[in-house]
């Protein structure tokens, strides 16, 4: 980093914002924001530091400094330093990193290409029937790989296409079909780069968890745990009360069989003696 003097005091300022803010929470993150819209950021930013989690955007040459910096005194802040790169914000956040990723997930949104732009999956484009009249929409389909053919009066795509690879260009003609057929294949929003939480940096590829899905796993995991141990009688402090109420129910039935009166064999077996003579009754006509 250049000497102190050779910088404007009110970047090196900036700087040292930056630097407290990387080491004002216990959680901090790298978030890429391109293609986020300055009015759809701002809301996000409000929200998001409503939330306890302030994000703060700089120039990538003042983030790598800032990061650098805060290094020093937090080590485990260094991984974050790749990840600066093309449009970024930094972000400071208590919690759990999963859930950080979830929230910021839920800030992107389908968008539409407009041609030049990298596909970050692939691109399928279904079969079936469009919204197109018979014309000179047809060759266009053709012209850009679709497969497309007029049935019944209907332009139809007769096949499942995947129209662009992952991580391939989408061409401006693609492009402008795609959004005619309501095809939206990119993403706006904040991205998760990577994030420090303690001493551990978690990559985006190990935060892509569905919790919902796992908490519903758990729950199905317990629910068969808890099945097992009262079949074999594994006792626990979850399990002590149920067996002792199967327990309970097994010995009052083995003695209402048997016969075996207590205080409270006594009613069920004199209402079934009860039954059984009148029930002798009706056979004897008596």
């Amino acid at each position: 980093m250049p000497g102190r003097g050779s910088v404007p005091a009110e970047r090196l300022a900036a700087v040292d914002e930056l630097q407290q803010v990387l080491l004002s929470r216990p959680m901090t993150a790298v978030v890429g924001i391109r293609g986020v819209p300055a009015a759809a950021l701002q809301t996000m930013r409000r929200e998001l530091r409503a939330r306890g989690h302030p994000i703060r955007v700089a120039t990538n040459t003042s983030i790598r400094h800032a990061i650098e910096k805060a290094s020093a005194q937090r080590a485990a802040l260094q991984p974050l330093l790749d990840r600066v790169e093309d449009q970024t914000a930094i972000l400071a956040a208590e919690g759990n990193p999963f859930a950080l990723y979830q929230e910021l997930a839920r800030t992107r949104s389908p968008t539409p290409a407009r041609g030049g732009e990298v596909a970050p999956r692939d691109i399928v484009v279904p079969a079936g029937a469009t919204s197109f009249k018979p014309g000179p929409i047809v060759g266009e389909l053709q012209h850009a790989g679709f497969p497309a053919a007029i049935e019944k009066g209907k332009v139809v795509l007769k096949k499942e296409t995947t129209i662009v690879k992952a991580g391939g260009t989408i061409p401006r003609e693609v492009a402008g079909l795609l959004t005619r057929l309501e095809i939206f294949p990119l993403e706006v929003g904040l991205t998760l780069r990577g994030v420090v939480d303690g001493e551990t940096f978690y990559p985006p590829s190990v935060l892509n968890v569905d919790l919902d899905a796992q908490r519903a796993d758990l729950a199905r995991a317990a629910h068969r745990a808890l099945g097992l141990a009262l079949e074999i009688g594994y006792a626990t402090p979850s399990t002590v009360p149920l067996l002792v109420s199967k327990a309970h129910r097994r010995a009052l039935g083995l003695a209402l069989a048997a016969g075996y009166v207590t205080q409270e064999t006594i009613e069920p077996l004199f209402a079934k003696a009860m039954r059984e003579a009148a029930a002798v009754g009706k056979l004897t006509g008596n």
